[in-house]
C-alpha cells in the first residue's frame, strides 16, 4: 500500500508550530519580497507567501518593481532593505526579467537576511555541511522525509535535475544526512537505470509526466518537485497514477513538495529574527 507523502498536512502542522513559536518569542519578525514584473505565476507565489506570514504572525512587505528595471534599480532596493533593521529576511522572487543579472542581486542580499538560502555563502555552508539558510524548497522535502519517518542515511538518493535552488542543493541536504547520493542530467547515460537504482528519488526536471513506472525501484519512496501544465492541469515530473503502483511512498502535486517551500520560509524567516536579535 503506497503511503501518500501530504505535503499540505504537513505544512498546515509546521505552520501553527511557528506560530506558537513566534507568539512565546515575544519577536516580530518581517519579511520583505522583492518582485520585478508582472508574471501571474511569481504574482501568485508571493501573494501565497505573504499569506503564510499573515497567518503565523510574520510582518511582511511587498515591493513590486516594473518588468522594465535595470539591475541597478533592483541593487538599489536590496540595498535599501539590507539597511533596513526591522527587516529580518528578504526574498526576492525568481526568475527576474532577461535584462537582470540574477547572481548580482542574490549576491547582494545580506547573509543575515538571506532567508531563500541562495546566496553564495549560505550554499557553500551547506556544501560544507555547516548551513545556516538552506533553499526552502530541498529544506521541505527534508522535513517530509523526516514526517513520515523515511530512512535517509545509509540510503541511495538519486536526484534528477542539478539546478542551484533544487537539484544541487537538494543533493548536499541529503549528502549531510548520511545519504550516498547520485545527480542525473540531461547528459547521464542510462538515466533510467540510474533512476532504477534509487531508495529516494527527487524528479527535479521539469518535464511533464516524464518519470514512468519502469524507471523507479519498487517500493521506492519518490519526491516529485516538477510544475508542469499538462491538457489545462498542473501536473508533475511524475507520472503519479503508474508510479504509485510500484512505489512505497509518493508525493502529488498540487499538495506535495509546494507548500512545504512556504512552511520552510516562514521557518528561515523566524530563524534570522531570533539570530538578528
Amino acid at each position: 500500500m503506497v503511503t501518500i507523502l501530504d505535503g499540505k498536512a504537513v505544512s498546515e502542522k509546521r505552520l501553527e508550530l511557528i506560530k506558537e513559536a513566534i507568539s512565546e518569542s515575544g519577536l516580530y519578525p518581517r519579511l520583505a519580497t522583492v518582485i520585478v514584473g508582472s508574471d501571474p505565476a511569481s504574482q501568485m507565489y508571493v501573494r501565497m507567501k505573504h499569506r503564510a506570514c499573515e497567518r503565523v504572525g510574520i510582518g511582511s512587505v511587498g515591493i513590486e518593481i516594473p518588468d522594465d528595471a535595470t539591475t541597478a534599480k533592483v541593487l538599489e532596493t536590496i540595498g535599501r532593505l539590507n539597511a533596513d533593521n526591522d527587516i529580518n529576511g528578504i526574498l526576492v522572487q525568481l526568475p527576474l526579467p532577461k535584462q537582470i543579472d540574477t547572481d548580482k542581486v542574490i549576491s547582494a542580499v545580506k547573509i543575515e537576511k538571506d532567508v531563500d538560502g541562495f546566496h553564495p555563502t549560505s550554499l557553500g555552508l551547506l556544501m560544507s555541511g555547516k548551513p545556516v539558510f538552506t533553499p526552502c524548497t530541498p529544506t521541505g522535502i527534508m522535513t517530509i522525509l523526516k514526517e513520515y519517518h523515511i530512512p535517509v542515511a545509509g540510503a541511495h538518493a538519486v536526484v534528477a535535475g542539478r539546478s542551484i535552488d533544487v537539484g544541487r542543493p537538494m543533493a548536499a541536504l541529503l549528502t549531510n544526512a548520511d545519504a550516498t547520493v547520485t545527480v542525473c542530467h540531461s547528459k547521464t547515460r542510462d538515466l533510467a537505470g540510474e533512476l532504477r537504482r534509487a531508495d529516494i528519488l527527487v524528479s527535479a526536471i521539469g518535464k511533464a509526466h516524464f518519470i514512468t513506472p519502469e524507471m523507479v525501484k519498487p517500493g521506492a519512496a519518490v519526491i516529485d518537485v516538477g510544475i508542469n501544465h499538462l491538457d489545462g492541469k498542473l501536473v508533475g515530473d511524475v507520472d503519479f497514477d503508474a508510479v504509485k503502483e510500484v512505489a512505497s511512498a509518493i508525493t502529488p502535486v498540487p499538495g506535495g513538495v509546494g507548500p512545504m517551500t512556504i512552511a520552510t520560509l516562514m521557518e528561515n524567516t523566524f530563524t534570522a529574527a531570533q539570530r538578528m536579535q
